[in-house]
C-alpha cells in the first residue's frame, strides 16, 4: 500500500467527489488521531465558502469547520487555516475575506479573476503554518473534478500542485454510484493530479463489508489507488456542520420545550443551535420556505447574511404573522444577530453593504433601529447574562450598529463594561449579537428556563463535541489505514 513520505513537515490533503462527501469531518478526525500520537497537526483549508463561520482569538473571521478543527488538534483556530473565506450574500454575489477580514465584495466571474491575488493570501498562510507545525491536514473544497473551475484553481488541485502534497479523495457511498464518483472524478484529473492521489476513502457505509469487497477489488485493480478505508455510518454524529442543516430530529421527552426556528434563504451560522438540538429537554424543529411556524413555547431568529433580502422573505412565507400569533398565545422570541436586527423598527443599508441600498421595516416588536457599516464587528465575548445572571461565552459578527429607543433591560453584561441586547418591557422578546450562547451550559439553562422550561438540566454542548470528536476518531484509527498515510508516527 502506498505510503507518504516527504521532508517535515508532513501534509496530506482530503479533497471529495462531491460537496458534502465528508472532507470536513475526516479532516477533523485525522486532526485528533495525530493529536493523539503526539503530533502538532495544524488543518488548513485554501478557500472555503460558507455562511457558518467563527471568530478566532485574534479576532478574524474563519470557516466554522476550520474552528472544529482546530479544536480536534488542540490549538486556538487562527486565521491562516482558513486564509479565503467567501460568503455568498445572492447566488451570484459574495463578501471575500482574506487573512480574517472583509477584503471586498464581488461577483463569481470577478472573483476568477481576484484568484491570483487570494492565492497570495493562501501561499502566505501556508508558508507560516509549515514553519509551526509538524503535519498540516488540508481540506479540499466542492470537488477537483469540476473542469469549469480548473482554471486558477486555489482550492483543490491547483493548491496541491502548486505545494506538491498528496491527496485522497473521500466518496460518500449513501448517496449511491461510489464507484462512478471516484472512477469519474480521477478520470478527469490531469496526469499530474492522478499521480499525487495515494489513495480513496468510502464514507457512510451501511452493511456488510463482504458485499462491498467485490467494487472495491475492482477499484484498486481499475486505478492502481488502494482503498485507505471504509468508514461505517456515523448515526447522530453531533458536530459542527461547514454549511448544510442537519434537520434530523433527536430523542427528546414528551414535557420538552418546543422551539422553531425560520430557515431564511441566507440563514447564518445556524451551529448557534447544535446545542439546542442534542439537549435532552428541547425539541427543536427547523421550518423552511412553504411550512407555518408550528405552535412553539420559543420561537428563534438566526442570524442572516442578507437580514433586508431575509426580511423580505420570512414576511413573503407569512412568519410574521406567525410570530405575532405565537406571541398572543405567550410564546416567547428570541433574535440572534441578523434576527435581533429583524424585530426592531428599521434596518437601513445606505452604502449596500448586504445588497442594493436601502431600508426595510423591521418587525418593530423591539424599540431599537439598526444600520449597516461596511466595518465588520469580529470579537470573542464573555460576561453574564440579565436572566438568572449566568455566565456566558459567545462571539461576534456582524456589520450592523444597533441603536436602541428608550431604556430597555439589556440581555448580557460583558466584559469592559459593554452591555450588549436587550429585552422587551414585557420580558417575551429578546434580541443579541451573541452567536453560541448556549454552548455555555449556564446561559443555556437560564435562556430554556426564560422560555418556560421548568428544572432545565445541565448540558455541556463543549464536552459534547469533545466526546464526538473522540468518537469519530475511535471509527478513524479502526476503519482507516493510518500506518499506511501516516508511517513514521504508526508503528506497521
Amino acid at each position: 500500500m502506498s505510503t507518504i513520505s516527504g521532508a517535515s513537515p508532513v501534509a496530506l490533503m482530503v479533497q471529495g467527489t462531491t460537496s458534502d462527501a465528508g472532507k470536513s469531518i475526516l479532516v477533523t478526525g485525522l486532526c485528533r488521531a495525530l493529536v493523539r500520537r503526539g503530533v502538532k497537526v495544524a488543518p488548513f483549508k485554501p478557500q472555503n465558502m460558507a455562511l457558518n463561520s467563527a471568530v478566532t482569538p485574534g479576532c478574524g473571521e474563519i470557516g466554522r469547520a476550520q474552528a472544529l478543527q482546530a479544536i480536534a488538534a488542540n490549538i486556538p483556530p487562527h486565521t491562516d487555516m482558513n486564509p479565503v473565506l467567501l460568503k455568498p450574500s445572492t447566488d451570484t454575489q459574495a463578501q471575500v475575506i482574506l487573512h480574517g477580514q472583509v477584503a471586498c465584495q464581488m461577483g463569481a466571474r470577478d472573483y476568477h479573476e481576484y484568484k491570483t491575488i487570494a492565492m497570495s493570501a493562501v501561499l502566505e498562510s501556508w508558508e507560516r503554518l509549515q514553519q509551526q507545525y509538524q503535519a498540516i491536514i488540508v481540506e479540499g473544497a466542492g470537488s477537483p473534478a469540476e473542469i469549469n473551475l480548473r482554471d486558477r484553481d486555489i482550492a483543490n488541485m491547483g493548491f496541491a500542485e502548486a505545494v506538491d502534497i498528496p491527496v485522497i479523495i473521500v466518496a460518500d457511498i449513501d448517496r449511491g454510484g461510489v464507484f462512478a464518483h471516484l472512477v469519474g472524478t480521477l478520470d478527469l484529473l490531469s496526469a499530474s493530479e492522478q499521480a499525487r492521489v495515494v489513495g480513496f476513502v468510502i464514507n457512510r457505509f451501511r452493511g456488510d463489508i463482504s458485499l462491498l469487497q467485490p467494487g472495491i477489488d475492482w477499484l484498486e485493480e481499475r486505478t492502481g489507488k488502494p482503498v485507505l478505508g471504509v468508514l461505517p455510518y456515523l448515526t447522530d454524529l453531533q458536530l459542527d456542520a461547514e454549511d448544510a442543516i442537519d434537520s434530523g430530529q433527536f430523542a427528546s421527552g414528551t414535557d420538552s420545550l418546543r422551539i422553531a426556528v425560520p430557515v431564511f434563504p441566507r440563514i447564518s451560522n445556524h451551529t448557534d443551535f447544535d446545542a439546542l438540538r442534542g439537549h435532552p429537554q428541547v425539541d427543536l424543529s427547523y421550518v423552511g420556505p412553504g411550512q407555518s411556524l408550528p405552535a412553539s413555547d420559543l420561537v428563534i431568529l438566526p442570524g442572516s447574511k442578507s437580514v433586508r433580502s431575509d426580511l423580505e422573505s420570512l414576511r413573503e412565507f407569512g412568519w410574521d404573522q406567525d410570530l405575532l400569533r405565537h406571541l398572543r398565545y405567550g410564546g416567547k422570541v428570541l433574535g440572534i444577530c441578523g434576527g435581533f436586527q429583524m424585530l426592531g423598527d428599521d434596518v437601513h443599508d445606505p452604502e449596500g453593504v448586504e445588497g442594493p441600498a436601502g431600508s426595510s421595516a423591521g418587525l418593530r416588536l423591539l424599540p431599537l433601529t439598526t444600520r449597516l457599516d461596511p466595518l465588520k464587528q469580529l470579537r470573542q465575548s464573555e460576561g453574564k447574562l440579565t436572566l438568572g445572571d449566568a455566565h456566558v461565552v459567545g462571539y461576534e459578527i456582524h456589520c450592523g450598529v444597533t441603536t436602541q429607543r428608550g431604556e430597555l433591560k439589556h440581555f448580557a453584561q460583558l466584559d469592559e463594561n459593554r452591555q450588549e441586547g436587550c429585552i422587551s418591557a414585557d420580558g417575551k422578546i429578546a434580541g443579541t449579537y451573541l452567536h453560541g450562547l448556549f454552548d455555555t451550559p449556564a446561559a443555556c439553562e437560564a435562556v430554556l428556563g426564560w422560555a418556560g422550561l421548568e428544572s432545565p438540566q445541565h448540558f455541556d454542548r463543549n464536552a459534547q463535541r469533545e466526546q464526538e470528536i473522540d468518537r469519530l476518531c475511535d471509527c478513524l484509527e479502526q476503519h482507516m489505514d493510518l500506518p499506511a498515510l501516516f508511517p513514521q508516527w504508526y508503528a506497521q
